[in-house]
């Protein structure tokens, strides 16, 4: 990350650095070595050199009590900076990497009005509450209000949330937003990928960050694992400079196994609303919305398409004379036509079905969907699947299902997916063609020029996908007993499709 900033940073004694949000120190150790070396023609004397840069030059703030200790054990060699074996002595035992104790401010809901934390964060003195001083308004403190931090660096907390909440909030643009809001030279920054398409809460900070042109570098690491080994963050994480004197496109990087593998200067508001993580991609999607052709997106229903959350529980086990079938994640319920909330014409269509949630682990070769259901009229579903398409023929149903197969079909809605969630917005990209005929994906490389190296690139990042091909049945032989998807004894749509 360090490598990402200006070779002159390391040799301007008056840069004043800020880790905000320090865990166990190693940033502001690494910018000590990388000054202890690049400020030597500046002061030769080795000791009145580290003086200066551990005493002047160096600011954090611990996230926790516990993580300070480790910090100034990590910075200063010890945890009590005031000590005789604190590298430099200070008068305070914190040196400058305090722990600043701050509280949350909640509101009605019981929700932080500063960091969105629940109530039950507040557990008493003798436990963390997570209310982190940097976005609490209680560091920097008084005594540092009217210093000016020229770099502002580090890996800050991602999530925040009580145990057992099933909504865990990101934190993570809180703590890059008030950074710049600081106005320092240059912000650097690792945080989760997701907010490249999605994230809970997150559509304002994506705006923000594709929009701004002081963004001058950013490195995308997709690959699960490959910067946290043991540490699952689906979608990968990415690490970026901020430049505060930069007014341009931003330098794009992927980086796999350690390496770069692309890099390419683009303008990052090219996304129509998301930010593209493959620069190779960047230019496949070019050429297909060259075409300005309508997008698929257009032919979704609704997220509950006919008023049946996921885990509806007012169908029958049992069918019944007019019962509509009702088709959940894992097995077949009944409804009458008066509990559709909306809809009702479209249980009489043919119907391409897709699980809501699929493939979002980061993986080099992805699925990125879920099987596609080619489905007969006569039925509904839940929540646990999107429509993505209705028509008024068995052809048509069957072309747009192989369609949904193919792998440019899929590498296009990658383009706007990180996580596993499905919203119909990420099918953006993808064209809506005749569905009067089949399309294979040679047929659909050819349809929109793409070269033999684009060609291979899809290839080899999509894996196959086959049809769940119920087109003589409006409930899917999946679903029945016996079928690939039923799961007995359990709830009914516990799982999604990977």
């Amino acid at each position: 990350m360090l490598d990402l900033l200006p070779e002159h940073v390391w040799h301007e004694p008056n840069y004043r650095w800020l880790n905000p949000f320090s865990k166990s120190g190693v940033f502001l150790r690494e910018i000590a070595t990388r000054l202890l070396d690049g400020l030597e023609a500046w002061e030769p004397d080795f000791l009145a050199r580290r003086e200066h840069i551990f005493r002047n030059m160096l600011y954090g703030a611990a996230i926790t009590e516990m993580t300070g200790i480790i910090s100034r054990r990590s910075v200063y060699c010890t945890a009590d900076a005031s000590s005789a074996y604190s590298v430099v002595r200070f008068d305070d035992p914190d040196g400058n990497i305090p722990y600043v104790p701050s509280t949350h401010d909640f509101n009605a809901d019981g929700r932080c009005r500063l960091c969105n934390g629940p109530r039950d964060l507040e557990r008493g003195d003798m436990r963390e509450n997570y209310a982190y001083s940097f976005i609490h308004g209680t560091y920097p403190t008084e005594e540092l209000a009217d210093m000016k931090f020229d770099v502002i660096v580090g890996n800050p907390p991602y999530q925040i949330d009580s145990d057992g909440n099933t909504r865990t909030m990101p934190v993570y643009q809180k703590f890059v937003e008030r950074a710049i809001e600081m106005d320092p030279r240059y912000v650097l920054m690792i945080t989760p990928s997701r907010w490249f398409t999605g994230g809970l809460g997150l559509d304002e900070f994506r705006a923000r960050m594709i929009a701004d042109r002081h963004l001058s570098n950013l490195v995308d690491n997709p690959k699960l694992f490959d910067c946290f080994p043991g540490v699952e963050i689906k979608g990968g994480v990415s690490y970026f400079l901020w430049d505060r004197d930069h007014d341009g496109d931003c330098e794009f990087s992927t980086r796999v196994n350690g390496k770069i593998i692309s890099t390419m200067t683009r303008d990052l508001r090219a996304g129509d609303g998301v930010l593209m993580r493959d620069n190779l991609a960047a230019s496949i999607v070019e050429k297909v919305r060259a075409r300005s052709l309508p997008t698929v997106e257009a032919r979704f229903a609704p997220q509950v398409p006919f008023g049946f959350r996921t885990n509806y529980g007012g169908a029958s086990d049992e069918p019944f004379s007019g019962g509509i079938p009702l088709v959940y994640g894992n097995k077949v319920g009944y409804v009458r036509p008066d509990q559709l909330e909306r809809l009702h014409d479209w249980v009489d269509r043919w119907k391409v079905l897709i699980p809501k949630a699929g493939d979002g682990h980061g993986r080099e070769i992805s699925y990125v969907l879920g099987e596609p259901i080619a489905l007969a009229p006569g039925s509904a579903c839940t929540q646990t699947y999107l429509i993505a398409a209705s028509f008024d023929s068995e052809e048509e149903t069957r072309n747009y299902a192989n369609y949904m197969a193919t792998k440019l079909y899929r590498f296009l809605v990658l383009q706007r997916k990180v996580t596993q969630d499905l919203t119909s917005d990420r099918f953006r990209f993808v064209p809506m063609l005749d569905m009067t005929r089949p399309w294979t994906d040679g047929q659909l490389y050819d349809y929109f020029n793409l070269t033999d190296d684009e060609r291979r690139y899809v290839e080899s990042s999509i894996a196959p996908r086959g049809v769940n091909w119920s087109l003589d049945s409006p409930i899917p032989a999946s679903h029945l007993p016996g079928g690939s998807k039923y799961k007995p004894g359990k709830s009914a749509d516990a799982d999604d499709e990977d």
